[in-house]
């Protein structure tokens, strides 16, 4: 656990997840004219001022949840994309899937976590509109919460693999980022999931 928490390893990933989340967003606003798009209740009136990366920073700085929150959050929202194509992730929804998807990863992950509204707080909106993008946010995942160890690792490897391109002189073993955390995972298994894990994976690194 200490490796992954280190003051290198973690603000690195912020990093990382941030530069993918953008990647997606800047991609699907240029696309958004030639898609099919629904607005939804995710969708600002404006681009935030605040970038994605300043954001997560927040998001961990405040919210205290636990490092392996950031992976599953990772992973529902690959879901949701995967799910609900036309709600592709953008510059107007990116904050707030953001810091819905970090939040529900938190109820399903730590044993104590911060309530909506100091969710809400930290994310800059109301403690009604949390509510509702948790609302939305759970049926548009189809209440699939579970993550298995087999994808929490696949999820990982496949994150660590981008840190080290950010920064290969770190000295990371290989699957570190899951053996730091493993052992606070309270995971079912569920095979049917694995098996559709890696094209998960490619839908957000765009």
């Amino acid at each position: 656990m200490a490796e992954f928490e280190s003051p290198i390893v973690m603000p690195k990933l912020i990093t990382f997840l941030s530069s993918l989340l953008q990647r997606a967003a800047e991609s699907n606003d240029i696309n958004q004219s030639h898609q099919s798009q629904k607005i939804s209740v995710f969708h600002g009136l404006s681009r935030p001022s605040i970038s994605i990366q300043s954001y997560l920073e927040r998001i961990f700085k405040y919210a205290s949840c636990s490092p392996s929150c950031y992976i599953v959050a990772y992973v529902y929202l690959d879901r949701f994309t995967q799910r609900q194509p036309a709600l592709p992730i953008n510059s107007f929804n990116v904050h707030r899937l953001l810091i819905t998807s970090v939040m529900i990863a938190a109820k399903f992950m730590d044993d104590l976590y911060y309530n909506n509204a100091c969710y809400a707080q930290v994310g800059g909106i109301s403690t009604t509109e949390m509510n509702f993008l948790e609302v939305d946010f759970l049926f548009g995942l189809g209440f699939n919460l579970n993550v298995t160890p087999t994808t929490f690792y696949k999820y990982c490897s496949y994150l660590e693999r981008g840190m080290m391109m950010l920064q290969p002189q770190i000295n990371m073993s290989e699957s570190s980022l899951y053996m730091g955390i493993s052992s606070k995972l309270h995971l079912s298994f569920n095979e049917d999931e694995s098996s559709q894990s890696h094209h998960q994976q490619q839908q957000l690194a765009v």
